[in-house]
């Protein structure tokens, strides 16, 4: 899968753009910075953001290409990053030692999502939040993006019971408008969720 994504970053522009998501931006500006980590971050356009307002950022990926070009937004933007390439089911982090994991379109496999998301469970402290925005199955019908597997595509249902030991602070189905870069483009159907550890 590195190879498809290495592919996809490996290009000058910012596959996805070099600006945050709409939905983890307004939800970032709600929060008093601290320790944030992102799985699957991709060329950094959100963790260069929250970086930007004062966060200590940790990211991961498996992608070259996406750390590099990730590397490179956040010279470019005067900030600093911690960026590792590592598996979603091996990356280690610390328990209890992040305010926030955050979660823009990272679509893992049905026979590991809920162990990933238990790891980033781990990885808060107390009152720290899960914020997430992924496609759901709806999202097969639109050309904006997103896994064409309905496995990788996720529930409310799915979200709910990997995220059960959280206290659900938002949990929303929504059709929405991206504009994130060339392959987020019109239409979308996903799911907003906001999670806090007890």
């Amino acid at each position: 899968m590195s190879n498809y994504w290495n592919e996809r970053y490996s290009k000058e522009e910012y596959a996805y753009g070099d600006e945050p998501n709409v939905f983890f931006a307004e939800q970032l500006k709600l929060l008093k910075p601290g320790v944030v980590i992102f799985p699957c971050e991709g060329e950094g356009r959100n963790a260069v953001y929250a970086a930007s307002q004062g966060w200590s950022v940790h990211a991961f990926d498996s992608s070259e290409a996406g750390k590099t070009k990730a590397l490179l937004l956040a010279q470019k933007k005067g900030q600093t990053i911690q960026y590792i390439i590592d598996d979603a089911l091996d990356v280690q982090y610390p328990k209890a030692t992040a305010d926030a994991v955050v979660f823009i379109f990272a679509h893992f496999p049905a026979s590991i999502r809920a162990t990933v998301h238990q790891k980033a469970i781990d990885w808060l402290k107390p009152g720290g939040k899960i914020i997430l925005e992924v496609f759901n199955p709806n999202q097969l019908q639109n050309t904006s993006g997103g896994p064409q597997d309905i496995s990788m595509l996720y529930t409310e249902d799915m979200l709910r019971a990997d995220f059960a030991g959280l206290e659900i602070e938002l949990l929303q189905l929504i059709e929405t408008s991206l504009s994130e870069g060339r392959f987020h483009q019109g239409k979308a159907d996903v799911i907003r969720f906001v999670g806090v550890k007890k």
